[in-house]
């Protein structure tokens, strides 16, 4: 589940951006001032940030300046929110990296459109060598190295494998032959008893977020954590 984080400074508008995406069944966070969001955007990374550009201490482009400056947040979509309609405000916001661009008043529905378009196109263009965070959890596929709260987790290739594979499936279910033919690929001595090991053994090297590895009764397995 997707989490977007609201940086608007009138509580009014705040609320309403709130009721309607949780409506949505998106989780949210709301900031009333870029500097508070910033100050958690490492430890409870978000899938989205809908900015308010007329904001009372760093401005919203001003903000997104900072995120698309920095390599651990240069990845995070935004759709900038503001009162200014101007050609020459859309093309500053566009030129420093938003994704998209909605103007007040704004129609909910439209803006909703929008953020799951933005979403949409975020996720085609993951790279599958980027970092994965979750919280404090961090996953780098390029040095396959597991992270929890900085310290590595030590995973053999399979358990790093079948990691990656519940993650990128989304909350899908997998079943047992497909995480076999993933993980496993051409090895024939394997059953299923190997699959339920292995995920024991994954789920005791997580720690909390060994909870995030689902046992789909009849079916597979999924990875669903909760706040992400």
């Amino acid at each position: 589940m997707s989490l977007i984080y609201v940086v608007e400074d009138d509580e009014d508008i705040n609320e309403l951006l709130v009721y309607n995406l949780k409506k949505e069944g998106f989780n949210v966070r709301s900031f009333l001032n870029s500097k508070e969001a910033y100050r958690n955007i490492k430890s409870d990374y978000p899938d989205l940030i809908v900015l308010d550009i007329m904001l009372p201490d760093m401005d919203g482009l001003e903000f997104c300046k900072l995120l698309k400056s920095d390599k651990d947040t240069e990845e995070i979509p935004i759709i900038m929110l503001t009162a200014k309609s101007t050609e020459i405000d859309k093309i500053v916001g566009l030129e420093l990296g938003a994704d998209d661009y909605v103007t007040k008043p704004f129609s909910i529905r439209e803006l909703i459109a929008r953020i799951k378009a933005v979403l949409k196109r975020s996720k085609r263009s993951y790279k599958k060598d980027k970092i994965i965070r979750i919280k404090d959890l961090e996953i780098d596929p390029l040095k396959i190295e597991v992270r929890i709260d900085g310290k590595n987790i030590d995973l053999t290739a399979k358990e790093f494998k079948l990691l990656l594979l519940l993650i990128n499936a989304e909350g899908k279910v997998l079943t047992r032959d497909q995480i076999l033919s993933s993980v496993w690929e051409n090895d024939l001595d394997v059953f299923d008893r190997t699959i339920d090991v292995h995920i024991k053994k994954l789920r005791d090297k997580l720690g909390i977020y060994g909870r995030c590895i689902k046992t789909v009764r009849g079916a597979g397995y999924k990875w669903e954590c909760e706040g992400n």
